[in-house]
């Protein structure tokens, strides 16, 4: 995967995605449980708990567009992790642009990933992915924390 397309965060939602398409491809894998465990792993257990289940939603939605499925990698195989099939590029292409609020062009590959038919429901699932995990400057890779409060005398 080119690592200029997509941002550290970017590119460790991928295992998720993957794991999540492959759950509802072939649910007695019940990979929706490496999913969970992929984004606790990395992103610790309240945001990784949050996150998986903010991707679950992406997923469920896109896939309600795409009675067929969606091309994608298995997420174990080793061969092919570094590479994106083009519903898996199209996918975070979409939540790319959600996260840095350029409607324009999550619009363009949402319309690429549903085959030109938005649905209401995904673009609510990316959106509430982008604003729970915007980019706001912080360092790749990392979602933007929420200020702490603390009392001022």
């Amino acid at each position: 995967m080119p690592r200029a397309e997509f941002d550290d965060f970017e590119r460790g939602l991928l295992p998720v995605l993957r794991h999540f398409i492959l759950s509802f491809t072939a649910p007695e894998t019940q990979a929706w449980q490496h999913a969970f465990t992929v984004a606790i792993e990395r992103w610790g257990r309240d945001q990784g708990l949050v996150l998986a289940h903010l991707v679950f939603k992406v997923i469920k939605a896109t896939l309600h567009t795409r009675p067929l499925g969606l091309a994608f990698n298995d997420p174990l195989c080793v061969e092919t992790r570094h590479e994106l099939t083009c519903d898996e590029r199209a996918l975070l292409r979409m939540l790319h642009h959600m996260r840095r609020d350029e409607t324009p062009a999550a619009r363009d590959a949402a319309s690429e990933l549903t085959g030109g038919y938005p649905d209401a429901h995904l673009i609510q699932a990316g959106l509430t992915l982008a604003s729970q995990f915007p980019t706001n400057g912080v360092g790749p890779g990392q979602p933007a924390r929420r200020p702490t409060l603390r009392v001022v005398r």
